[in-house]
This record gives C-alpha cells, sequence and structure tokens, in this order.
C-alpha cells in the first residue's frame, strides 16, 4: 500500500517513464503569449497590412514626427491585429503606429490579438479610422460604399452598424460624384466637406469645375459658395419673361401698291408706302445722292 502510495506521490511524470513514452507539452507557449483576446508583443515582420484598410493617404513628415515619438519613448498604445492559422498576423488599425515603429528601427509591436471574420475586419478598420478622424471624407466615402456593396447593405443599415445619422452617410456617398478633379482636391485639403457639399448641388460638371477653381484661385468661403450655387439655382427655376410678339404691320390694300408703283415711277427712285394701326402711315421716299435728293424735291414743288 506503501509503495503503491509512493509510486503514485512521484507524479504523471514517473508513470510517463515507467511507460517509455516521451512526455508531451500540454500546451505550446509561443502560442499562449499570442492567444487570441491578449496583448503581446508581436514581431512586425509578421504583420501583412490589412487589405480592408479604408485609409490609403499618409503625410510623411507627420509619420517622421510619429517615428521620432516612438523611437524616444516606444509605442504607447498597441495596434490591433487579426491572428492567422499560418502564425502571421493581419493589422486591422494601427497602420501609421507600424509604418512609424518600422521607420523608427523597432523589430516587434505591442498588439491587442483577435479573431475576426473579414466583414469584422472591414468594419473595425473604418470605425477606428472614423473615431480617430483620420481619414479625408473621400476615403470614408469609398469605405462606405465598400461595405454597402461587399455586404449588401441599405443606407440605414449602415447607419444603424456604423452609430451614424442615415443624412451623414448619404452626404458623404454624394461626394462621389463629383468630378474626379473635386475629388482629388478634397484629398488633399485643397477644398473642405462643406465646399464640396455645396458643389455637389450643381447639376452641370462644367460649372462644378469652374466654382472649384474660383474657389482654390480667390479663397472663397463655403458661405461663399453656398450663396452662389443659391443664385444659380434661383436663376434656373425663373421664369422667363413673356416676350411681346411683334405684331406685324398691316397689309397694303391693293390700290396702295398701285400707288407706291406710280410713286416710285413719278420720282425715279424707290417710294415705300408704311401703313400703321388706325389708319396712319408714312411715305418713304429714297434718295442716293444730295443731286438726287434736289431732283426729288424739285419734282415735288411742281
Amino acid at each position: 500500500m506503501n509503495a503503491k502510495k509512493r509510486a503514485l506521490g512521484k507524479g504523471l511524470s514517473a508513470l510517463l517513464d515507467n511507460s517509455g513514452v516521451e512526455p508531451q507539452p500540454v500546451y505550446d507557449i509561443e502560442k499562449d503569449l499570442h492567444a487570441v483576446g491578449t496583448i503581446g508583443r508581436v514581431l512586425l515582420a509578421n504583420i501583412e497590412s490589412n487589405p480592408f484598410q479604408p485609409r490609403s493617404d499618409f503625410d510623411e513628415e507627420a509619420l517622421q514626427d510619429l517615428a521620432a515619438s516612438i523611437k524616444e519613448q516606444g509605442v504607447i498604445q498597441p495596434v490591433t491585429v487579426r491572428k492567422g492559422d499560418d502564425g502571421k498576423f493581419q493589422l486591422i488599425s494601427g497602420e501609421r503606429r507600424c509604418k512609424a515603429s518600422r521607420m523608427a528601427g523597432l523589430t516587434e509591436i505591442p498588439a491587442y490579438i483577435i479573431s475576426a471574420t473579414d466583414h469584422n475586419m472591414l468594419e473595425m478598420a473604418i470605425v477606428e479610422n472614423i473615431q480617430r478622424e483620420n481619414l479625408n471624407p473621400i476615403e470614408i466615402s469609398l469605405a462606405y460604399k465598400q461595405l454597402i456593396d461587399n455586404y449588401q447593405l441599405t443606407q440605414e443599415m449602415l447607419s444603424e452598424r456604423l452609430g451614424k445619422s442615415r443624412s451623414s452617410i448619404a452626404n458623404y456617398l454624394r461626394l462621389l460624384n463629383l468630378p474626379g478633379e473635386i475629388q482629388i482636391g478634397l484629398r488633399q485639403d485643397f477644398i473642405s466637406m462643406g465646399h464640396a457639399r455645396a458643389l455637389v448641388s450643381v447639376d452641370d460638371v462644367q460649372t462644378q469645375l469652374e466654382i472649384y477653381q474660383d474657389i482654390i484661385a480667390q479663397g472663397l468661403s463655403v458661405r461663399d459658395v453656398e450663396e452662389i450655387v443659391k443664385n444659380l439655382a434661383e436663376a434656373d427655376t425663373q421664369e422667363p419673361e413673356p416676350t411681346q410678339k411683334k405684331q406685324s404691320p398691316p397689309v397694303l390694300k391693293e390700290k396702295y401698291l398701285e400707288l407706291q408703283m406710280q410713286l416710285t415711277e413719278l420720282y425715279g427712285s424707290k417710294v415705300q408706302l408704311k401703313s400703321k394701326a388706325g389708319g396712319k402711315g408714312a411715305i418713304v421716299i429714297n434718295f442716293s445722292s444730295e443731286e438726287d435728293l434736289e431732283r426729288i424735291l424739285n419734282l415735288i414743288h411742281k
């Protein structure tokens, strides 16, 4: 009995040794360090960019500043990554921090490790960037459109999902109807969201581009552009003033036509009889020179 107790007291390793089987670890410590739901340090070389990242414009100077800060103080806030089956990770949020960390010469970064579907990744990347106000209006518009197209969402469904008003989402999506030149100007901060919203209300593309050029050349404010657009709309809705129909002169009676011919023969120059309303009229005798005029006057005075 005591011998049996002593055998059990040696623990599981004693029993495994006696069986001739090599002991196996119960868990992989590396996997445990990178378990879903934990924060761990992940090699930057193992982090792939988020294919659903809505942000495409990164300020190089701002990245340099962030890299200098990270080099001095380290990465304060972890990035968020999705764990893959191959030991790699896909970035969900923190693209700037990853880029700046590589620039600073870091090889690893603190990361919050989660499990997420493609749909979740896109939503989280959009929401995270929108909440940080890092996306420009066109990037937000494209992200909204991608969500709607990829997952067959209505604007109402998207507003509920993202906690944004339906009118706000609609205003962003309308920006994609602007000409490419204006969209680029909005991305590069040549004009503001307020300018763009006013321009969307203009139906004619050429007029949109002309106003856009005026904004840049003259530094027009949003209020200025709204006033221009308002005046254009009012001009389009005004009914044109009715044009007065020209009244045709009364037709000369046949006897006056004969008289006109007789006078033309008499004076040797073209004579016109013009009839007006109410029986009034005029006789017009053409002359070609002062001498011709003298000749006609002499004939009249005879």
